[in-house]
C-alpha cells in the first residue's frame, strides 16, 4: 500500500454538511478518517436553514445538539399565509407535544453556524481535514478505494464516501444524469432585528405562499438576525441564465403580494441568487468501494427543508450499518464494507427518493394560482394544529430515537400541509 501517499480506513470527499457529518459518524465508530475538501478553507455560504427533529435527533446522538441550541432558535410555530391576502392558512406548533412526539426540537440555525458545529466536532474527534484537494477520479483496486487528485497525490482507503454535492465529480460513476432545473431561483438575506421588527416574526417560521413565488422569514442567532428567503419563477433562469443583472424580476414576482411581503424584499442580498436544482432519484449509489451520500446522492428542492436533514440521517445510518460489522470489538474488518454500503444504499435510497419527489409536489402546491390556489387554501385551512398525520412519515424516528430509516407506505398525505 506504500505506493499511495495516504492510506486510511475512510476517505470522505467533500467538506460540506454531508461530508462532515459522515466523517464524524464513522470516526465515532473508531475509524481513521481523512476528509478532503477542494476549497482552501472550510466554510458554508448562504443564510439560515431549518433543522427538523429527524436531524436534531442525530445531533443529540453525537452530543452536539446543545451547541446548536446555543446559537440557534427554537421557533414556536410554523405558519403558512397567503401572500396575496395575508390570510393565515394553517400553523403547526413546534414545541410541547410536537417536541415530545419526535424526541428532539425543531431548530432554525445559520448554515455557517451548523457547519462550524460539525467542523469542530470533527476536529475534536480527530478527523484529518485536508483543504485544497481537487479530486479527479475514484477507482477500486484490490478491494480498496483509490482517489486520484489533480495535484497527483493519491489517497487509498477501505471505503470512499462521495459527499461532493449537487455537481458531484463522483456521481458519474453510478449515473449518467445531470441536475434538473426547477425554473425557480432564491434570493437570501439576513438583517439585524430592530425595535421596528414585528414581534411575531421573532417567534415563528412564517411562509407566505403566492402565485409562482413564496417568501420565508424566521429569526436566527438567538433572535439577533432576521432571515429572509424569496423564491420565484425566473424567466431568465428558464432561458438558462443562472445569474441576472438586475432586480426587476424579483420585484415583478411579488407585485401582487401584501405590503409585508413586498417590504421584506429589502432584507435580501441581491448580489447573488441561488438557482434551484435537484436530480431524479437513482437506486444505486455504490461503485466498488465508493458510495455517495448527501446532495451527491439525492439533491432535493428545499420545500420540505430537508436537504441538510437528510444528509445527517445518511451519516447516522452509515454509522449504524458499520458499527459491529466493519468496526467490531476485535478491530476493523474491512471486508464487511461491501455489505455495509449496500445495506446503507438499500435503506436510504427509498426514503430519500420519497423526500425528493414530495419536495417537488409540495413546491408545486405552494405556487399555484386561480382555482388551484382557492382549493389549496381550503385544504390548508381544514388542517388542525397538532394533527401529526402529515408529519410522522418525515419526522418520526425509531423507538430508540434513531432516524426514521424505513419509509412508511406512500400516501396522498405527502401532498398536504406539513
Amino acid at each position: 500500500m506504500s505506493e499511495y501517499t495516504t492510506s486510511t480506513d475512510v476517505l470522505v470527499v467533500g467538506g460540506g454538511m454531508a461530508g462532515l457529518a459522515g466523517a464524524l459518524a464513522l470516526r465515532e465508530n473508531g475509524a481513521n478518517v481523512t476528509l478532503v475538501e477542494r476549497a482552501p478553507e472550510f466554510g458554508e455560504v448562504g443564510a439560515g436553514l431549518q433543522m427538523a427533529p429527524n436531524a436534531s435527533r442525530v445531533l443529540k446522538r453525537w452530543g452536539l445538539l446543545e451547541k446548536a441550541l446555543e446559537i440557534g432558535v427554537q421557533p414556536k410555530h410554523l405558519v403558512f399565509r397567503d401572500a396575496v391576502t395575508g390570510e393565515e392558512l394553517t400553523r403547526q406548533s413546534l414545541k410541547g407535544g410536537f417536541e415530545e412526539r419526535y424526541g428532539a426540537p425543531y431548530v432554525v440555525i445559520h448554515r455557517s453556524d451548523l457547519h462550524r458545529v460539525l467542523l469542530e466536532g470533527c476536529e475534536a474527534a480527530g478527523v484529518k481535514l485536508v483543504n485544497d484537494v481537487m479530486v479527479d477520479s475514484v477507482e477500486t483496486v484490490n478491494g480498496r478505494g483509490v482517489v486520484h487528485t489533480a495535484a497527483g497525490v493519491d489517497y487509498e482507503a477501505d471505503v470512499v464516501i462521495g459527499a461532493d454535492g449537487l455537481k458531484s465529480t463522483l456521481r458519474p460513476l453510478v449515473a449518467a444524469d445531470q441536475p434538473v432545473s426547477s425554473a425557480y431561483v432564491a434570493y437570501r438575506g439576513t438583517v439585524p432585528i430592530t425595535a421596528e421588527t414585528p414581534a411575531t416574526d421573532l417567534e415563528d417560521v412564517v411562509v407566505y405562499l403566492g402565485p409562482d413565488c413564496h417568501l420565508v422569514q424566521y429569526p436566527l442567532r438567538k433572535g439577533e438576525l432576521l432571515n429572509t428567503v424569496a423564491v420565484f419563477k425566473s424567466p431568465s433562469f428558464e432561458r438558462g441564465e443562472e445569474q441576472y443583472g438586475g432586480v426587476d424580476e424579483l420585484q415583478a414576482a411579488y407585485k401582487d403580494c401584501v405590503p409585508a411581503v413586498q417590504a421584506a424584499l429589502a432584507n435580501l442580498g441581491t448580489g447573488i441568487r441561488w438557482p434551484m436544482y435537484d436530480r431524479e432519484p437513482i437506486e444505486n449509489w455504490v461503485a466498488g468501494r465508493m458510495v455517495l451520500m448527501g446532495d451527491a446522492a439525492h439533491p432535493m428542492l428545499q420545500y420540505l427543508a430537508q436537504g441538510a436533514c437528510q444528509a445527517l440521517e445518511d451519516a447516522a445510518v452509515l454509522q449504524d450499518v458499520s458499527n459491529g460489522t466493519v468496526f467490531t470489538a476485535d478491530g476493523v474488518n474491512p471486508d464487511a464494507w461491501d455489505e455495509a454500503i449496500r445495506s446503507f444504499n438499500s435503506v436510504r435510497a427509498a426514503r430519500t427518493a420519497r423526500v425528493q419527489r414530495t419536495a417537488r409536489i409540495w413546491g408545486e402546491s405552494w405556487h399555484v394560482s386561480g382555482v388551484a390556489r382557492v382549493l389549496r387554501n381550503l385544504l390548508f385551512k381544514s388542517r388542525k394544529d397538532n394533527d401529526f398525520q402529515y408529519n410522522d412519515w418525515l419526522y418520526a424516528g425509531n423507538v430508540d430515537g434513531s432516524p426514521a430509516l424505513v419509509p412508511a407506505p406512500s400516501s396522498q398525505t405527502d401532498r398536504i400541509p406539513a
